[in-house]
C-alpha cells in the first residue's frame, strides 16, 4: 500500500517450511539450516548464555499495582534470571503497548476508546505512561540494589506495535503504511536503547537481556491484521523486511536478545534471521512442523526459553512434570540432553496479570524448582 503524508511531531513521521516429511530429521535440518546462521553465535571465550544453568524467568506481566511489591516477588522467586516486571492492572500506560510507546522518541502517543494512536503532539496520556515506567524503574533500583547477574527487561517488537497503534489521521493501524513503520521502528530502536542505558545506571551489576515481544508477528507476516472498517486486511510484511524491522529494535549494545512469541506457528526463521538469540514459545502453541526450526535454532546456539505451564491452568504446577515437559521437548526435537539445562529456561508460557499474586508467585516458585531438579532428572534418566 502506498505511503500518505500523516501528522506526527518533529516531523519524525514523513509517511505513514514445509516440513520435509520424506527425509530423516537430520537431513531435513541440513537442508534448511541456512537461516539460522545468525542465531545465538558465541565464542570460545564467552559463555553460552548469560544465566545459569537451570535458571527459570517468566514473560514480564505480574498481576496488582504495586511496583515494588512484584519487583522484591521477582527477585525472591527467580534469583538466577529475574525482570522487570509489568503492571497492566494500573490501567492505560502499563499495558504492554502504552508502556511501550512511552519510549518512542519524537513520536507522540495517545488513548483512544480501542487502544492507543500516533499523536500530533505530547500529551497527558504519554506523560502518565511515562510517569508509571519511572515508578517501576524506581521500584526496580531500590529492591535491586547491589544486585550483579542477568536482568531481562520487556518492550513490544515493532511488528506487533505497529499492528496495534493507529494513525493519527485515520483509524487504519501504521502497519498499513511502509513509511510509517520504519519511523516507528526508528523511534522504537532509538527508545529501547536510552531505556537500557538507564537500567544499567540503575541496576549497575546486571547483565541485560531485551526481550521483545511480538505475539502478532505472525498475524503481521500472513496478512490477517484487519483493516479499520474490519472489511479487509493489512498487506502482508515480507518476511525480509520483518526481519530487518525487528533486527533494528533488537540490536541495543551489549543486550542478550530475546524474541518472545507466544502465538502459534512462531516463525522461528524469521527471528533467527532477525538476529535474536534466543526464543520464548510457547510449548503447548507447538506443532510437529515447528519442531525441526527449533531444533535448528537450538542446534545453533540458542536459548530456549520454554512456557512450560499455563497461568490459567487451574491444577498446582509440580516442578516435576514441567521438568519431564522439556527432557520430553528435547527427546523429541533429537537433541543431546547434556546441554538442555544450560541452553533451557523454564517459564510460564504467557504473563502473569490475570491470575492473583499467590497464584503468580506459586507459578514461578514451580518454574524455579523445575529449573532446579531438571539437570538430576536428566543425569539420572527420569524424563
Amino acid at each position: 500500500m502506498p505511503s500518505t503524508p500523516i501528522a506526527a511531531a518533529g516531523g519524525r513521521l514523513a509517511a505513514a517450511g514445509g516440513r520435509l516429511a520424506a527425509a530423516p530429521r537430520a537431513a531435513r535440518r541440513a537442508a534448511l539450516s541456512g537461516g539460522v546462521a545468525r542465531l545465538g553465535c558465541v565464542t570460545s571465550d564467552s559463555p553460552r548464555f548469560p544465566w545459569p544453568a537451570g535458571s527459570a524467568s517468566g514473560a514480564g506481566s505480574m498481576p496488582g499495582t504495586d511496583p515494588l511489591a512484584a519487583v522484591r516477588t521477582v527477585l525472591d522467586e527467580l534469583p538466577d534470571l529475574p525482570y522487570l516486571p509489568e503492571l497492566p492492572a494500573r490501567g492505560p500506560g502499563a499495558d504492554l503497548i502504552g508502556r511501550t510507546a512511552a519510549l518512542l522518541t519524537e513520536l507522540p502517543v495517545e488513548t483512544t476508546p480501542a487502544g492507543w494512536r500516533l499523536a500530533a503532539r505530547p500529551g497527558r496520556d504519554q506523560r502518565r505512561a511515562r510517569a508509571l515506567l519511572d515508578q517501576d524503574l524506581d521500584a526496580l533500583e531500590e529492591a535491586a540494589a547491589g544486585y550483579a547477574g542477568p536482568l531481562k527487561i520487556q518492550a513490544c517488537g515493532p511488528l506487533t506495535l505497529a499492528a496495534s497503534l493507529e494513525l493519527p489521521s485515520s483509524l487504519e493501524v501504521a502497519l498499513a503504511d511502509a513509511g510509517a513503520l520504519t519511523d516507528l521502528t526508528q523511534s522504537l530502536a532509538e527508545g529501547i536503547r536510552a531505556h537500557a542505558d538507564d537500567v544499567r545506571k540503575r541496576v549497575p551489576g546486571a547483565t541485560l537481556l531485551l526481550q521483545c515481544d511480538e505475539p502478532r508477528l505472525p498475524a503481521v507476516l500472513d496478512g490477517t491484521i484487519p483493516t479499520a472498517s474490519g472489511l479487509r486486511r493489512v498487506a502482508a510484511v515480507e518476511p525480509g523486511p520483518a526481519a530487518d524491522s525487528l533486527s533494528a529494535v533488537l540490536a541495543t549494545p551489549g543486550a542478550y536478545r530475546v524474541v518472545h512469541c507466544c502465538a502459534a506457528h512462531p516463525p522461528l526463521r524469521i527471528i533467527s534471521q532477525a538476529g535474536a538469540q534466543a526464543i520464548y514459545l510457547d510449548i503447548s502453541l507447538l506443532r510437529r512442523e515447528d519442531e525441526d526450526p527449533l531444533a535448528e535454532a537450538a542446534e545453533a546456539g540458542s536459548g530456549i526459553f520454554v512456557g512450560a505451564v499455563q497461568p490459567s491452568d487451574s491444577e498446582r504446577p509440580e516442578a516435576s512434570q514441567l521438568a519431564k515437559r522439556i527432557i520430553d521437548l528435547w527427546s523429541r526435537l533429537g537433541l543431546p540432553p547434556a546441554g538442555c539445562a544450560e541452553q533451557v529456561v523454564i517459564a510460564p508460557a504467557c504473563g502473569l496479570a490475570g491470575v492473583s499474586p499467590e497464584r503468580a508467585t506459586e507459578l514461578l516458585a514451580a518454574c524455579r524448582e523445575a529449573g532446579r531438579i531438571l539437570p538430576e532428572m536428566i543425569e539420572e534418566g527420569t524424563g
